[in-house]
């Protein structure tokens, strides 16, 4: 099984995180290691795709929490397991609740405060990452728990890149001018990554305090890509936990 395991977060911060890609499942060729039940993958093949990750990653699977992801700029405060609707990104400060996301092209975001130790996981496709939903995380954390942005660690995981992520006026309208390039044809190369990125340091993270991981899952067969895939494409999970 591949997965990736953020560097960003250090051995000494007491958390734990990763995301999974394509490889070491048991959904067949074109899903493989599918996390989701909503793209039609037998649900017993998902509940095992889900106990191998979570068994590699070293997490309960009875504590991962998963929003319900609806492209919207909502965050949730939660404290343990327990089912999030209606909404893109989790905060916790407990130690019995795993946040997580399910990603296919969309941006996985996990944020750490290592002092206030309070963690959060954010669903950013271009929906949500146009209404600032990362922001939103930021100043949940801020206004909740004082966490200091300049104290804040973030991975920004593999998603439709720059390189690949092809959009038209209307969703390029949306994006600072750097981060959406246009092309032949009309159309914009649109930099999601990017985007979250200049957000966090709007908000006044260190950018030595950001990871972005540099694959594209258009371009790389090792993740899924909804974009390059269509119906038949899985999902992949981001997660991240504090540790007792």
């Amino acid at each position: 099984m591949t997965i990736i395991r953020p560097a960003i977060f250090g051995p000494g911060d007491g958390v734990i995180a990763a995301m999974s890609t394509r490889n070491g499942g048991v959904s067949g060729p074109a899903l493989d290691l599918n996390i989701s039940f909503r793209v039609g993958d037998d649900p017993e093949n998902v509940r095992e795709n889900r106990r191998r990750f979570f068994e590699v990653a070293g997490v309960a699977a009875s504590s991962v929490v998963l929003p319900g992801q609806e492209h919207t700029d909502v965050v949730r405060y939660c404290t343990g397991p327990s089912v999030q609707p209606s909404c893109d990104g989790l905060v916790t400060d407990g130690t019995s609740a795993v946040l997580g996301v399910t990603v296919a092209d969309c941006t996985p975001v996990l944020l750490f405060d290592p002092r206030r130790r309070v963690i959060a996981a954010v669903h950013a496709g271009w929906r949500g990452t146009a209404a600032g939903i990362v922001r939103r995380a930021l100043d949940m954390m801020a206004e909740r728990w004082r966490c200091e942005p300049s104290e804040l660690k973030a991975f920004v995981g593999p998603s439709a890149g720059g390189c690949c992520y092809e959009v038209g006026t209307d969703v390029a309208a949306r994006f600072p001018a750097e981060c959406a390039v246009p092309k032949d044809g009309g159309k914009f190369l649109l930099d999601v990554k990017r985007t979250n990125v200049l957000q966090m340091l709007a908000s006044g993270m260190q950018e030595s305090h950001i990871e972005v991981h540099p694959d594209c899952t258009i371009h790389n067969e090792l993740y899924h890509s909804y974009r390059r895939d269509g119906l038949v494409s899985g999902r992949m999970a981001a997660v991240i936990g504090l540790i007792h």
